[in-house]
């Protein structure tokens, strides 16, 4: 019912296409990009619900204010306090290897605005929980979220991140000059 529902809105009342070619692992990480808009959340929350996927997310803690933080956890998610060191990566790792399924999105750029200095938590998570972590680009020219390519994380991080980057580089966010490379 909820698969049908959110397909339905995604598809037919917004318009939005997909191309699906990932498998869906047990457990792994998803880099989104680009991320300049608030309604990439709830664009993305619509696609991989009407994909019959669940997944939690990373976000700021100040969202998980009354009743909305309720309604963010019961979707998935977790927040965030970015301003003090809670040992994050240890502690959605920890998560991982205690579940028989997880999936976790971030947004890497850790903000809607230009930001060439991604943050690479979703890729240390990876390497530390041993799981694969799958590109998933967001088109608004195409209407298109594009889940096509699969990360298996080496552990030379730069050479990674380079290739991870050069992925989303055909992609257009809902304000492109929001999106730096």
């Amino acid at each position: 019912m909820k698969q049908a529902l959110c397909r339905f809105i995604y598809h037919n009342l917004l318009g939005w296409k997909s191309k699906v070619t990932v498998p869906d692992y047990d457990k792994y990480v998803i880099c989104a990009a680009p991320h300049t808009s608030n309604w990439d959340f709830i664009i993305g929350k619509l696609f991989y619900a009407a994909e019959g996927r669940k997944t939690k997310f990373l976000m700021k803690k100040e969202w998980f204010f009354f009743p909305l933080g309720s309604i963010f956890r019961k979707m998935g998610g977790i927040p965030v306090f970015r301003n003090k060191r809670t040992s994050l990566v240890d502690q959605i790792v920890r998560q991982i290897d205690a579940s028989d399924t997880f999936h976790l999105a971030i947004t890497p750029e850790g903000t809607r605005s230009a930001n060439p200095d991604w943050k690479k938590g979703f890729y240390h998570i990876a390497v530390q929980a041993h799981i694969p972590i799958i590109l998933i680009g967001i088109d608004y020219p195409s209407k298109t979220i594009t889940a096509e390519k699969v990360i298996v994380p080496s552990g030379d991080i730069e050479s990674d991140m380079n290739d991870i980057k050069q992925y989303f580089t055909k992609f257009t966010g809902k304000h492109p000059e929001k999106f730096q490379i």
